[in-house]
């Protein structure tokens, strides 16, 4: 397993783990104390980490993208192009410049006035529901970052659309079935995954803030927040033969 595609893996299970931490030991503790209370740091800290790992979770997918394109799309230039070095310089990339981007939103949320209300119709802080709450002059300008949030959004969008639809232009010449069943063995799960959290993401920061509590918001910021870290290790694993013959020779070598 120690190729580009499961480096890249093993960064994106870490993010995955990294963002339901940021906000379920929170929600469980509040769920299970009976109560409804988050501090104002505690909040202000689960938006910028939410944000940190998302957006590094987005960036790591648009260069999942361009690592399937190279390997289906030019497979004698792959471990060229895709040495071990250049894999940690893109992965660190998506991790460090998504830490400015987080700590601007942070900042700029949180230089708002609160006035409405210290009641969140949401299980974790969320933006839509923190600008829902603000009387602040300055809101304009977290708009500004959130229409700037929704083009990076497009731009790493239409870079992974661009890349799949090579990729299946590839893939849909291969003579041999098994060989386009296998690329698209690697290629479905990718998409399965991004499809879930651009289009639930877009949704949820996108629609209109609704005056009270609605099932449609719980919803859609399950779908974007949760689901994609619990589906993803199922989702790679169920349809993966590598990793299903990995862990049989773990477990093979812990009986023995």
């Amino acid at each position: 397993l120690h190729t580009p595609m499961y480096f890249f893996l093993m960064n994106l299970s870490i993010l995955d783990l990294s963002t339901i931490s940021v906000i379920l030991p929170k929600s469980m503790a509040n769920l299970l104390l009976n109560t409804t209370a988050i501090s104002y740091s505690d909040c202000a800290a689960q938006v910028f980490f939410f944000h940190v790992f998302g957006a590094a979770d987005l960036a790591l997918l648009t260069v999942m993208a361009y690592d399937r394109y190279i390997a289906i799309c030019k497979p004698l230039y792959y471990k060229t192009i895709m040495e071990r070095t250049t894999c940690i310089h893109m992965t660190a990339s998506a991790w460090l410049s998504c830490v400015p981007y987080a700590a601007l939103h942070t900042g700029n949320i949180f230089h708002l006035s609160f006035c409405k209300s210290n009641f969140i119709n949401q299980f974790f802080c969320e933006v839509p529901q923190l600008l829902k709450l603000s009387c602040s002059d300055s809101y304009f300008s977290e708009a500004g970052v959130l229409a700037f949030s929704f083009l990076l959004v497009v731009i790493c969008f239409a870079f992974i659309s661009m890349s799949y639809i090579q990729i299946f232009t590839v893939v849909l010449r291969i003579p041999v079935r098994e060989k386009q069943r296998k690329a698209f063995s690697t290629c479905i799960p990718h998409l399965i995954v991004v499809s879930l959290f651009v289009s639930n993401g877009s949704f949820t920061y996108l629609k209109p803030v609704s005056n009270s509590p609605s099932g449609l918001d719980l919803t859609a910021s399950l779908l974007y927040s949760v689901l994609p870290s619990v589906i993803n290790p199922v989702i790679y694993t169920k349809r993966n033969n590598d990793i299903k013959a990995a862990m049989r020779k773990l477990f093979d070598h812990i009986l023995l």
